[in-house]
């Protein structure tokens, strides 16, 4: 029962580390926000701001319809465990989380929408037999959310929103297993899904002054229920002996953070807009991870965390070099919620800086197209006290981690 316990111990740390790290919520809806930094709260003056803040969409004349993906490229390496100083690097991989966004306007005060996006995902994926193999291999997490929207324009300058959010979700892992006292590895692969998870969101938006706006958006936390699989291959010695499952019905509840966005949007000259984000994430809320098996010969367990509450400074511009186009630029600062000895090579998080550009081009009344670039940079985090151990005995995963992400992001609209 205690390579069991070591098996499960360390399957929740990497369920844990893929699904629910700050690294994994995804901000990318929409190439006009991200070029901003996402300073985007007090303008969402187009269709995405189904997600930013549903409330600017009563600023849009009539329909739109908008679609775009973001090009993400991770680089992270680990250097270690100390004392080594051998460098391993992650492998390369593209992701690209979608949008789609379209909104309706019904009549002088009321427009609706509906969205598509991903906001939650990645993933990461390291050599088979390199020396983190025991805590991680490869993760996989994919969310995706429709989000019907609703706003009202209480005044002409006072508008509110509210929303509904669907939400379905797959989650994969993989890892080797030690068969100490046996020879080989063992290989682990969870895979799991939730069908239906459920959420809501409202917004605000007050523009005080023609060249003052004021913004705020909440975003609810959303529950998922894991269902899935725990296998593992290449292990017969341990399987044999009881001492892993396979084939076994696995269940595991995961709860991604809410989040409250407040933003401030100023137009000194009327060729610049400058934008100002606090972006609020409530992690304190993922205080435990509990795995359930379904065989009651199997013990269910629960590992406690402890994530803390974290924020995102953002800082955004746009320059309308004429009516039909305009140049992007912004900056934010993203602060890590999971304590150091907790940092897990499933998710190499650290605390991290952000810097992006792009343009918003309207190519006739009717079509437009947005295009930015995003820059990350993770600080490099040194591990002196993990919690992780990276053999079957007590060598706890200390070293260096070093992460950037390259993200190119491009929006079509349309005006109906």
């Amino acid at each position: 029962m205690k390579t069991l316990f070591l098996f499960i111990f360390l399957l929740l740390l990497s369920f844990r580390s893929s699904t629910l790290a700050g690294g994994f919520q995804l901000n990318e809806h929409g190439a006009k926000p991200m070029g901003m930094g996402g300073a985007y709260t007090a303008i969402a003056n187009d269709a995405s701001a189904i997600y930013w803040n549903g409330a600017g969409l009563t600023q849009l004349a009539g329909t739109q319809l908008m679609l775009g993906t973001a090009l993400i490229t991770p680089i992270s390496s680990f250097r270690g465990v100390s004392p080594s100083i051998t460098e391993y690097k992650m492998q390369k991989q593209t992701f690209y989380p979608s949008h789609l966004f379209a909104a309706f306007r019904a009549n002088e005060k009321i427009v609706w929408g509906i969205g598509f996006t991903t906001p939650f995902g990645l993933g990461t994926k390291w050599d088979e037999d390199w020396i983190g193999k025991y805590l991680a291999v490869e993760t996989e997490l994919m969310t995706f959310a429709l989000m019907p929207t609703w706003a009202y324009s209480i005044t002409d300058n006072l508008s509110i929103s509210a929303g509904f959010q669907y939400s379905f979700a797959t989650v994969t892992i993989t890892r080797k297993n030690s068969q100490a006292p046996f020879t080989g590895d063992a290989f682990i692969t969870l895979e799991g899904d939730d069908k239906e998870a459920f959420g809501y969101q409202f917004g605000v938006m007050y523009k005080p002054t023609c060249n003052l706006s004021i913004g705020a958006s909440f975003h609810s936390e959303v529950d998922y229920k894991f269902k899935g699989k725990a296998n593992a291959e290449g292990a017969q010695q341990l399987l044999d002996a009881k001492r892993i499952p396979n084939d076994a019905d696995i269940s595991a509840e995961l709860t991604t953070p809410m989040n409250i966005a407040v933003g401030l949007a100023y137009t000194p000259v009327s060729q610049l807009t400058l934008s100002l984000d606090y972006q609020f994430i409530g992690w304190s809320s993922y205080d435990e991870l509990a795995v359930n098996f379904e065989d009651p010969a199997y013990t269910d367990l629960a590992s406690p965390r402890d994530y803390k509450d974290t924020y995102i400074g953002r800082f955004g511009l746009e320059y309308r070099l004429s009516p039909a186009l305009s140049l992007l630029g912004g900056v934010y600062y993203d602060n890590i919620p999971v304590s150091q000895s907790k940092v897990n090579p499933s998710l190499p998080d650290a605390n991290r800086l952000g810097f992006s550009g792009g343009f918003d081009f309207k190519l006739s009344s009717k079509l437009g197209i947005s295009a930015s670039y995003l820059f990350i940079r993770n600080e490099e985090t040194t591990i002196t006290n993990s919690e992780e151990n990276y053999t079957a005995g007590i060598s706890p995963f200390n070293g260096t981690y070093n992460s950037i992400a390259n993200i190119f992001s491009l929006s079509l609209s349309y005006n109906f």
